[in-house]
């Protein structure tokens, strides 16, 4: 057999101020075919486990380019034609092929196209034509278009949410593939539409419950393959918008699609209850500085680099300093300027800095001080569960008994090794600021005395019902009271 794969991946947030070119993937992930590392990225984990699955096979494993960005607004249209259009081209190369599997994200948008992964797809399946198999791992955060199920044999998304398990679902995907390839399954994909928009942590009830049952039935029911639910991502301004269920059957495709229609409208049904709870800037800091046992972990939910913002509010970090607070480090704000001035001046230096707020109006303003500066790390990283995450260039300074870390490189805080990178010793701080909604629950649980959920400033549209649309559909909930026709459903 001869498998060619690759991956394009990021996720648009259609109202953030900052654009994607070939830049912005090249410092998060580009690889040329045959330059993956071993350590797969969010995206990219069906190109690592493809190497050990076609390995074992004896298969020819074809790779042609992965190209990860972090999240942010809107994608150049000549970058992502030209990133398309090199792996079009790979593939053309690789001809004849048995089967193509994919790392995407699913919630790109650029300038031009609405749907590029569809467009990716729609051109993948033109070239192999129409008995090849195609398939893709997605993120759940992302649009499950009709462009893009009519072009692929199935997709498997993530199950958790923070993310932790995008390679055990990477290897869902090329197990169905093997099996298909083998002659032994017939995968049919089926879909029903929730018309509702959420946000589905799988670290609280109900929806930890919820995907518990979906693993369940995919080990007990030998018809059902893979079970996954698109959450969708409120803020990217498209058509098809929305959460959706797949059901992945051995060519059961009614039994399939009873069942992504029964999970599907349960989900309906607990609407608006899957969310953490949350509080303004002011209530959290009150509640960490009473604390008796630290570190309290303060989650900046919504200025969260995963969700395509800047990262650079300083609603938080203006509280904090307000308030007197001591003990704390913020992990991390978004600045290349600020890490030029520090890298410039040098480790122990103090410098007058001014810092943050740069991007957009809800992000609070830009802060000024004598700081010191403290660390400087070329290159810093952090770990991500079994991946690696960049965030370039950073700077560890300090301001009137707080510890900040300044990056050059937008990406969410994500693991307790981002402070550990600057040299903060993250378990002797009584409060940690970091950014992040909820991916940052797997590793920060196991250090944090609690947790706090802040909803601080408006860098971010988290509520549909009051998001500006100007593509997205109106006939889901909260957009619309009750889409399904009936409360009951």
């Amino acid at each position: 057999m001869r498998i060619f794969t690759a991956a394009l991946a990021t996720e648009t947030n259609t109202f953030a101020p900052i654009c994607i070119d070939r830049r912005g993937f090249e410092a998060s992930l580009y690889a040329p075919p045959g330059q993956h590392p071993a350590t797969p990225t969010l995206c990219t984990a069906p190109i690592t486990v493809g190497r050990r699955v076609c390995a074992e096979k004896g298969w020819t494993l074809i790779e042609g380019t992965a190209a990860w960005a972090d999240p942010a607004g809107l994608i150049n249209r000549r970058a992502y034609e030209s990133l398309r259009d090199e792996i079009l081209e790979q593939l053309k190369a690789a001809l004849p092929v048995d089967g193509v599997v994919l790392g995407l994200h699913g919630a790109m948008v650029a300038d031009g196209y609405l749907d590029p992964e569809g467009d990716l797809l729609a051109r993948i399946r033109d070239v192999v034509g129409p008995d090849i198999l195609v398939c893709a791992e997605l993120d759940p955060h992302s649009h499950l278009t009709a462009k893009r199920v009519q072009a692929a044999d199935f997709f498997v998304a993530f199950k958790e949410f923070p993310h932790t398990d995008f390679v055990d679902r990477a290897q869902d995907l090329w197990n169905i593939a093997v099996a298909q390839l083998e002659g032994r399954v017939a995968p049919v994909m089926s879909v029903f539409d929730c018309r509702m928009i959420d946000v589905f942590p799988t670290s609280k009830e109900p929806m930890r419950s919820f995907v518990d049952r979906l693993m369940e039935i995919e080990a007990s029911d030998d018809d059902v393959l893979s079970l996954s639910v698109i959450h969708g991502f409120m803020a990217g301004d498209v058509p098809e918008m929305g959460t959706k269920v797949i059901a992945v059957t051995n060519g059961k495709a009614e039994k399939g699609q009873a069942l992504a229609r029964k999970l599907g409208l349960e989900l309906f049904s607990k609407r608006g209850t899957f969310m953490m709870p949350s509080m303004d800037e002011k209530q959290a800091v009150s509640q960490a500085l009473l604390s008796s046992q630290g570190p309290v972990v303060i989650a900046d939910m919504w200025d969260n680099p995963g969700g395509g913002t800047a990262g650079d509010a300083t609603v938080l970090l203006e509280e904090l300093l307000a308030r007197g607070a001591q003990n704390c480090a913020i992990g991390m704000i978004w600045d290349p300027i600020a890490v030029q001035i520090c890298m410039a001046a040098g480790e122990g230096a103090e410098i007058p800095l001014r810092f943050g707020a740069k991007s957009a109006p809800g992000t609070g303003h830009p802060v000024d001080g004598l700081v010191k500066v403290v660390k400087l790390q070329p290159n810093a990283e952090m770990r991500f569960g079994d991946s690696i995450a960049p965030f370039g260039d950073a700077a560890h300074i300090h301001l009137k008994g707080i510890d900040i870390i300044l990056s050059s490189v937008r990406v969410q805080s994500y693991d307790p090794s981002l402070f550990t990178a600057l040299g903060i010793d993250p378990l002797t701080k009584h409060i940690l600021v970091i950014k992040s909604t909820n991916h940052f629950y797997a590793a920060f649980s196991k250090i944090a005395a609690e947790i706090l959920y802040c909803a601080a400033g408006t860098p971010y549209p988290n509520n549909p019902a009051l998001t500006p649309y100007r593509h997205a559909r109106k006939d889901i909930w909260p957009i619309m009271a009750d889409p399904h026709g009936t409360e009951a459903a």
